[in-house]
């Protein structure tokens, strides 16, 4: 994520220093009154005069996530004349002067606002104030279901509304699931009462329920889908992904494949999916890795340091940097051999240590064009 904190004030200011040193990676911005609170921080921090207004214009269409250390109405005011759409708009995410609240104002769902202010509340001991309805009554975020596992909506956005508002209405709810993995329900409430699970559609009577959430990879015939209407969402899950690999020298295939078993059963696929795998041309003689694609017939492509270099990732590494001259391997890789960004990575960085104490780390991708 590319991430903007602002502050006008000097209690704001401490903030952001705090949340600062806990986030390298987000750039600060702050009124030059108060700059010096910043002083021997690791970010990018600019300071500017008031007032933010024009700031904040340039700031909102710039990052993915915008946390603002003033209050909820200045923030409401400032961001009003920027607003595109929730499928546009970036996070925003208000922070009081004080830190002892943390609400996400915009984008909670579709922008990641809401699992942002969860992360940063946590990161400084405060409350995160959630009011998107799934959220608060604890069921089905029909808009985001399963996007950390890969899972593509195939639903008009008319679709998405009305049977959002079922949902969270308690209306029936059936909930196909045909393919795919199962860790899409990962609170720690069960289940709610008004949604019925199914394996498959023809399981169903689609008259006893108000909406139908199928997840599926067949192809729906257009007939079905008028049948259903308004109520029908589909979830497609990625069924073609590529790897990108990183182990120690001299790594054995058997921790490579423990760590693959292990990256694949988080977002429940199959070895079927892997059509490719790649890692860094420094591996081009390293055994395992080599054993690994020869005994599944994958492909095996390498990539410089630099190229590999080049990639925008979500765990860059200094150690790895020092050692091999990029600060990703797997996670770099698998999103150049996919042509992906890093927020496709359905897998990021799942590690597994042998126990000869050698590391093998497994990136996962979902394929989207027809080259791999």
């Amino acid at each position: 994520m590319k991430i903007a904190m602002v502050a006008i004030t000097h209690h704001g200011a401490r903030q952001l220093a705090q949340l600062g040193a806990k986030l390298p990676h987000a750039d600060l911005f702050v009124s030059s009154k108060f700059q010096d609170e910043l002083k021997g921080l690791p970010n990018r921090v600019q300071a500017f005069d008031p007032p933010v207004r024009e700031a904040i214009g340039s700031l909102f269409h710039a990052y993915n996530q915008l946390v603002l250390l003033f209050s909820i109405g200045a923030a409401v005011r400032l961001t009003a004349p920027h607003l595109r759409s929730k499928e546009e708009d970036p996070g925003v995410v208000v922070i009081d002067d004080a830190g002892r609240f943390v609400v996400p104002v915009l984008s909670g769902h579709l922008g990641g606002a809401n699992a942002f202010a969860k992360e940063l509340a946590s990161l400084i001991g405060a409350q995160p104030v959630i009011t998107t309805a799934s959220e608060s009554l604890g069921t089905l975020p029909v808009d985001i279901l399963g996007r950390e596992l890969g899972w593509q909506i195939d639903a008009p956005k008319l679709n998405l509304t009305r049977t959002a508002a079922h949902v969270v209405n308690g209306e029936p709810i059936a909930f196909v699931q045909e393919c795919g993995s199962k860790a899409w329900w990962n609170k720690a409430t069960p289940l709610p009462k008004n949604i019925q699970l199914f394996e498959h559609f023809e399981d169903i009577d689609p008259n006893q329920f108000s909406a139908i959430l199928w997840v599926t990879q067949r192809e729906v015939a257009t007939s079905t889908r008028d049948q259903l209407g308004e109520g029908l969402v589909i979830y497609r899950p990625p069924t073609r992904v590529v790897l990108g690999v990183g182990c120690d020298r001299g790594t054995p295939l058997e921790t490579i494949e423990i760590a693959l078993s292990q990256a694949l059963a988080r977002v429940g696929l199959e070895h079927n999916c892997i059509t490719a795998i790649a890692t860094i041309n420094k591996k081009d003689d390293e055994p395992g890795m080599l054993a690994l694609a020869k005994n599944n017939g994958w492909p095996l492509h390498f990539y410089s340091a630099e190229e590999l270099a080049q990639v925008e990732v979500p765990n860059p590494s200094a150690v790895v940097l020092k050692y091999v001259g990029t600060p990703s391997v797997g996670e770099a890789a698998a999103l150049l051999l996919a042509d992906a960004s890093m927020d496709q990575l359905i897998v990021e960085k799942h590690k597994y240590r042998g126990e000869d104490g050698r590391n093998a780390t497994i990136s996962i991708v979902p394929v989207t064009t027809e080259k791999h």
